[in-house]
């Protein structure tokens, strides 16, 4: 990486456990909007970091909800949102069969394959 915290390729992956391990499963819903507060105000720090090709990709890995009757997983649908300045806006990627779809359009980004997935790039990227 650069002096400038500049890279010409890479994967940034960050995983914001605290949704999760502190908030949802907790049943804390003032700590999960405060957290999603905090990361609201702090994507459009990140949106403007980003390069003409680059994507932000924002998702769960399972669903956990503050509100929920139990501290356990209570969601199997998670929501996914893409941005990036390459990116067309307002595009409905439906439910996906699999979390698998999130690697393999990651892999597809770099010009990979995975055996598992179907890629949504295509349809995201203008």
């Amino acid at each position: 990486m650069a002096a400038t915290g500049e890279c010409s390729r890479g994967l940034v992956f960050a995983n914001l456990v605290d949704f999760d391990m502190l908030y949802g499963h907790r049943l804390d819903v003032e700590g999960y909007a405060r957290a999603l507060e905090e990361v609201d105000a702090f994507l459009p720090r990140i949106l403007s970091a980003l390069g003409p090709r680059d994507l932000l990709i924002l998702m769960a890995d399972h669903g956990c909800d503050p509100v929920g009757p139990s501290t356990d997983h209570s969601r199997e649908y998670v929501p996914v949102l893409v941005a990036g300045p390459g990116v067309r806006g307002g595009v409905n990627l439906g439910t996906r069969a699999t979390l698998a779809d999130m690697g393999a359009s990651i892999a597809d980004n770099f010009g990979l394959h995975l055996e598992q997935g179907k890629s949504f790039l295509e349809e995201i990227v203008r």
